[in-house]
């Protein structure tokens, strides 16, 4: 039985900073654990170009507590109008490391998001030239779709018209909620991998609706039924290199969480780390955990593997009911729960 695990130091390929005092107060948790992280761009108002990255990546340097090596990757958020020769000029200086695909009103801040993939067809034909990944926000937004049902539509109206379209544009499918995407992400070519958060490991849509609604379970996309649940648990500690360690970590204050058209996130960075290794003790894949954290991911981006390692040990750990958030406190996941692993600060 496993004491300690030392893996490579792991990169969050899928997360939220937001901006200003709330970005200032969330950047240390997640610069404690990981060595980078995808960063999305759904600001208000967006990043939607180089400049406006390289602008945000500064931020998000600037608040890295001091002797932290911490790097923050851009994305771009596309929109209808998006810059096929302004992507291409970031990607090359290394100021974006990919693009965000959100289809218009998907989910926060996602109203200035591509209305057709059509209307992007010549940003995605430069993308696949140039080995740029394109980062996707699975779901439609038709009315008549049920919310439950809107990631397995997806998958056949937009995903798979797209990468047959375009086999060689390399695609994320983040945030991966059901048995159909994991389906669909296994059987793909080589050009196509997805991000597993830990929420979506642990709970079904009994956590957010049964016994009164729970905001603090409330992301998008939704938790889904229980055999959902089960696939994806079975994909994330496979092996299988097309599935690695994204949070979607969605810091919301409480008190836009719990109203009356509460905000969908749940922010998991403070104990990601402890939180997905839980499932994989469960599941007895102690032994994937490496790859899922911390070689998968850098590898499809094309990343170098992080240098450095980070030690997880046997130990309680209590996560508070709740933690500072710049203008209010936020409720982490596992609030108020004691979970079974630590990491170590030695």
């Amino acid at each position: 039985m496993y004491q300690t695990l030392t893996i490579r130091r792991p990169d969050d390929l899928h997360l939220h900073f937001r901006d200003g005092a709330t970005m200032r107060a969330v950047v240390p948790w997640t610069a404690r654990q990981f060595a980078r992280a995808i960063v999305m761009p759904n600001l208000a108002p967006p990043v939607t170009n180089s400049v406006l990255a390289a602008a945000y990546r500064q931020r998000i340097i600037d608040a890295v507590p001091d002797g932290v090596a911490f790097a923050p990757l851009m994305t771009a958020y596309l929109t209808d109008e998006s810059d096929p020769g302004d992507l291409a000029v970031g990607f090359g200086d290394g100021v974006l490391t990919a693009a965000k695909l959100y289809p218009a009103g998907a989910t926060t801040n996602s109203a200035s998001g591509v209305t057709d993939v059509a209307k992007i067809s010549g940003v995605l034909e430069r993308m696949a030239d140039i080995g740029m990944p394109l980062c996707v926000h699975g779901e439609v937004t038709d009315a008549e779709v049920d919310v439950f049902d809107r990631e397995a539509v997806f998958i056949d109206r937009v995903m798979a018209p797209l990468v047959a379209r375009l086999p060689e544009l390399k695609v994320i499918f983040e945030h991966v909620t059901t048995s159909q995407a994991v389906q669909f992400v296994e059987s793909a070519g080589a050009n196509i991998a997805a991000t597993v958060t830990p929420q979506h490991l642990h709970i079904n849509r009994n956590a957010m609706l049964v016994g009164g609604i729970r905001p603090h379970m409330y992301c998008l996309p939704v938790a889904k039924r229980e055999a959902h649940r089960l696939a994806l648990r079975t994909a994330a500690t496979s092996g299988n290199p097309k599935f690695f360690l994204g949070t979607d970590s969605a810091p919301h204050h409480r008190h836009a969480k719990e109203s009356g058209c509460g905000c969908a996130g749940i922010f998991n960075a403070p104990f990601a780390l402890e939180s997905y290794l839980a499932v994989f003790e469960e599941e007895r894949a102690l032994d994937k955990f490496e790859g899922f954290a911390s070689e998968h991911g850098a590898r499809f981006y094309g990343l170098p593997l992080n240098e450095g390692t980070v030690t997880l040990e046997k130990a309680e750990v209590a996560v508070p009911g709740e933690v500072d958030g710049g203008e209010a406190s936020i409720v982490p996941f596992h609030a108020d729960e004691v979970l079974s692993w630590r990491l170590s600060t030695a």
